[in-house]
């Protein structure tokens, strides 16, 4: 039989009565070793005289890691409720969003697991041990043996002569939990429907006056700039209408073929968009309703627009509808019209652009 450093012995020993009042927790948990077969090779307290000057600094640096913890996760929630995350033009706070969100939120998860590994490497008893399995069933001295083991696991941790570290560990994941709610409940504390954002593009007529659609320098559209069986991409005629502060508004416009542009009406005859079409002209949203990619490869033979990042593909002769991929929904349709020789917009899109979400009517 051999003697732990802090007065426990390890090893092979004679039976005990663990309903003997005189037995110590540690007897009971050896005890339960024994009889589990279990030998403890070595078992030695990190710091054997409680109390000790670096006992005491090592649960400070520890306990300052949690309660790190809790200050940046606090700070992610803070962030993520209150931080200007709209994009806008130039610099700005907005900006900084997502960077603020990886650097709290990361330095949270890095102090927690490093004051976690040094709680369980410098503060806990060292130990060594080795089992064999079993498959008989539990008696009750057995399970009398294990709630002793987990209450005496639970004093070798050293809350109860450090509640520094249980109070500091307790500020520092309540946060932390917040983080985890936060996204769940986000769209609860702000409107996320703010100013229609979700239902409006840069195609919403401005004082009553439709938009045009424009190359990419700005330049109006003519019909005789598209060629029977051509397409060409096209941009809301607002300011900034090319750039991304209307990501959301690129259009394909196409010139049908004669044959394809009359199955094409006939189709939005049958789903109430009679006059969507200008002639021969359709155009349809370039965002995928799938992930938000450019859908912008046109098969002229079949009339496929191809979306290029998951494969989804579009019947243009059938209101957009999706004959293949991920795609769920059709391509938003964008009213046409001619005024003075130029394409406008008769409207903005009647359907919501973009990928699908929970609350699309």
């Amino acid at each position: 039989m051999s003697t732990r450093t802090d007065g426990h012995t390890s090893g092979t020993s004679r039976p005990i009565d663990v309903n003997d009042p005189q037995v110590s927790r540690f007897d009971i948990v050896r005890e339960g070793a024994r009889r589990d077969d279990i030998e403890i090779v070595h078992y030695e307290a990190q710091f054997p005289v409680p109390g000790t000057k670096a006992e005491r600094r090592l649960t400070r640096t520890i306990a300052g890691m949690f309660l790190l913890v809790g200050l940046f996760a606090t700070a992610f929630v803070v962030a993520y409720v209150w931080w200007p995350w709209q994009y806008k033009p130039g610099t700005g706070a907005g900006k900084l969003y997502t960077p603020v969100l990886g650097l709290t939120l990361g330095l949270a998860l890095l102090l927690v697991g490093i004051g976690i590994l040094a709680w369980g490497k410098k503060l806990m008893p060292k130990e060594v041990s080795i089992q064999d399995r079993h498959i008989e069933p539990a008696s009750d001295e057995d399970r009398k043996i294990t709630g002793s083991t987990l209450v005496y696991m639970a004093d070798e941790l050293g809350v109860r002569r450090r509640p520094l570290l249980g109070v500091s560990l307790l500020a520092g994941l309540a946060p932390v939990g917040a983080v985890a709610a936060a996204p769940l409940i986000g769209g609860l504390i702000e409107q996320p429907h703010k100013n229609n954002q979700y239902f409006t593009t840069g195609w919403k007529p401005q004082d009553g006056k439709r938009i045009h659609l424009t190359h990419h320098d700005g330049t109006p559209v003519r019909p005789e700039d598209v060629s029977p069986g051509g397409q060409i991409t096209v941009f809301p005629g607002i300011e900034g209408g090319a750039t991304n502060k209307h990501a959301d508004s690129p259009v394909l416009l196409i010139h049908l073929r004669e044959s394809d542009a009359t199955e094409a009406k006939a189709a939005n005859d049958r789903d109430g968009k009679q006059d969507f079409m200008w002639g021969n002209y359709i155009a349809y949203s370039k965002i995928c309703t799938h992930a938000g990619c450019p859908a912008s490869l046109y098969e002229q033979q079949t009339n496929r627009l191809l979306c290029p990042c998951h494969q989804s593909q579009f019947l243009i002769t059938d209101n957009a509808r999706p004959i293949f991929g991920p795609a769920s929904r059709r391509l938003p349709q964008l009213p046409l019209a001619v005024e003075e020789g130029f394409f406008v917009a008769q409207s903005d899109f009647t359907e919501t652009v973009g990928p699908d979400f929970w609350e699309r009517p």
